[in-house]
């Protein structure tokens, strides 16, 4: 329970499935709720099979800038003390 006793995440599960449904009854009754095609239905339910069946990808470790040429150490580059 929420420490407020206000808003719908602070009802019971069983009244907020009661506004919820009346919510889903009320769209049905004046056209304006989704209804699934066979289409649509079958995209999600791949979909979310993929997305449950899939293997994490390792994180790619930071890659270097390559090294393209490499100048001679000499010896008056580096004075001696």
């Amino acid at each position: 329970m929420a420490t407020e006793d206000r808003g719908f995440a602070s009802m019971d599960r069983e009244k907020q499935r009661e506004i919820a449904s009346k919510g889903g009854r009320a769209a049905h009754k004046i056209g304006a709720a989704h209804e699934w095609t066979r289409e649509e239905a079958q995209a999600a339910g791949r979909k979310g099979g993929l997305a449950r069946h899939r293997k994490p990808q390792p994180e790619a470790a930071p890659v270097a800038a390559p090294v393209t040429e490499l100048a001679p150490l000499v010896d008056d580059q580096f004075p001696q003390q």
